[in-house]
């Protein structure tokens, strides 16, 4: 079982939260929520988290097919839905940008099977109705 702590820790909005190994992440509301932007928006965090967990999976699987990675990074954008509360992610976009000795319809698979077989934040998403876009840019040489 996961165990996170929070704790408010400034202003009325700003907490920090806590897992089990002592990993702290702030997070705060909107400053035109009342928030002092002492952190990232729970919100914001899901989509930061959605970022790590294809990453972690697409790294894994290219160095066991002994891809060599020298640069790897996501621009994520998402866009919420408009007049609901709550209001939850409807569409999702990311670019993988991968730089290195990669083959890139190596780099499209591994994200493919990060995106639709095994991170568990984009399948959360998916669950809750959203809509995740995707595309995959390898440049072959040396990171910039």
């Amino acid at each position: 079982m996961i165990k996170i702590e929070l704790e408010r820790v400034d202003g009325d909005y700003g907490f920090e939260a806590k897992d089990a190994n002592g990993h702290t992440v702030r997070l705060d509301t909107s400053i035109e929520g009342g928030g002092t932007n002492f952190g990232v928006r729970p919100m914001q965090m899901l989509l930061m988290g959605l970022g790590g967990c294809s990453g972690i999976d697409i790294v894994s699987i290219l160095k066991k097919q002994r891809q060599t990675i020298e640069g790897f990074s996501m621009k994520i954008e998402g866009e919420r839905e408009a007049g609901k509360e709550p209001s939850i992610w409807k569409n999702v976009t990311i670019v993988f940008e991968l730089t290195g000795n990669i083959d890139p319809d190596k780099a499209k698979r591994a994200c493919e099977l990060s995106m639709d077989k095994y991170c568990s934040v984009a399948e959360t998403l998916r669950h809750a109705g959203g809509d995740l876009k995707w595309e995959v840019r390898v440049n072959q040489g040396q990171k910039a």
